[in-house]
């Protein structure tokens, strides 16, 4: 994919959060309707056919895209946050991540094994979160679960997609 649109609109910070980390922020893509849009119909071009009926952002700038792409694709929004955060009993998946330990967590009824599950968030770099909540959503035993990005960090020796089962289908729009 790698739309120069969005590529051109892509700020990277860096030594963000820490000395030789270059953050790629992807809150310049969202403050700008062309590149939402942009995002947006490339998102709906990959999964408008996979039958999708919930679809997991992931906390907090993965809500953006995965509300919208709910919407134009006729599924359901899954809130995976942090623990604390969610009102309803929730289940719970633990990770290591670069700086330590964490755990997320969905609402405990918030999918069927009859759902198809797309997971969303806005960045692969080494992949821990999103591998946990791929976990967590593997509880719940849906008809399938696909994965996917708006961008994957490729340039700086991270290998995010090796952490993930083989076969699992990863998509991105950027890679960089």
């Amino acid at each position: 994919m790698n739309n120069a649109k969005l590529l051109e609109n892509l700020r990277c910070i860096p030594d963000f959060p820490q000395k030789g980390i270059n953050f790629r922020d992807v809150t310049t893509l969202f403050k700008n309707n062309e590149c939402l849009n942009i995002m947006l119909e490339e998102l709906y071009e990959i999964y408008k056919d996979r039958g999708i009926t919930k679809i997991v952002g992931i906390e907090s700038r993965g809500f953006v895209m995965a509300s919208a792409l709910a919407l134009k694709l006729g599924a359901g929004i899954i809130l995976c946050r942090k623990p604390g955060k969610l009102p309803a009993e929730t289940v719970q998946e633990s990770f290591t991540k670069e700086y330590g330990r964490d755990t997320i967590e969905i609402h405990k009824d918030a999918i069927s094994s009859d759902d198809v599950v797309l997971l969303h968030d806005d960045l692969l770099a080494t992949g821990g979160t999103m591998k946990a909540a791929y976990n967590l959503v593997k509880k719940f035993n849906p008809k399938d679960i696909l994965v996917n990005f708006i961008i994957e960090i490729t340039d700086e020796g991270l290998h995010g997609r090796d952490i993930f089962d083989p076969g699992t289908e990863i998509t991105t729009l950027l890679k960089v």
